[in-house]
């Protein structure tokens, strides 16, 4: 059993064998399709794969903040700035302030990531 990736070649490889489990799961309705040593094995590989991916790749954890949340949820919603500061009950000049880092964000701000967007109020605080 692989202990560690050591090569792009192998990750890929890793990676092609946990889309077959994932693959399987689905078509049997879920995890409870695949065989004990097989749920073993894909936890193996997926954390193989994710230790690859935070110490050679570089890309996990993503850097998450709050105006690419915002805008994340502004694409998700069709809104545009002007609408979400109405939906704030602000005005759109604080708004673009708060966005763009000229401005920290108010608690009234934050209240309404939560209470309009439905953002969770833990990730609204690890982000500012």
């Amino acid at each position: 059993m692989l202990d560690k990736i050591r090569t792009q070649g192998q990750y890929e490889k890793i990676m092609q064998m946990i889309e077959a489990f994932l693959s399987k799961a689905t078509d049997g309705g879920g995890f409870h399709s695949l065989s004990e040593k097989e749920q073993n094995e894909l936890d193996h590989l997926s954390r193989l794969a994710a230790s690859f991916e935070k110490n050679k790749m570089k890309i996990w954890p993503l850097p998450v903040t709050m105006p690419f949340l915002v805008e994340q949820k502004m694409k998700d919603l069709n809104l545009n700035q002007s609408r979400l500061a109405e939906m704030f009950n602000m005005n759109v000049s604080k708004l673009s302030k708060i966005l763009n880092g000229k401005m920290p964000p108010d608690v009234p701000f934050l209240k309404a990531l939560h209470e309009k967007l439905g953002i969770d109020g833990n990730t609204i605080l690890e982000t500012i």
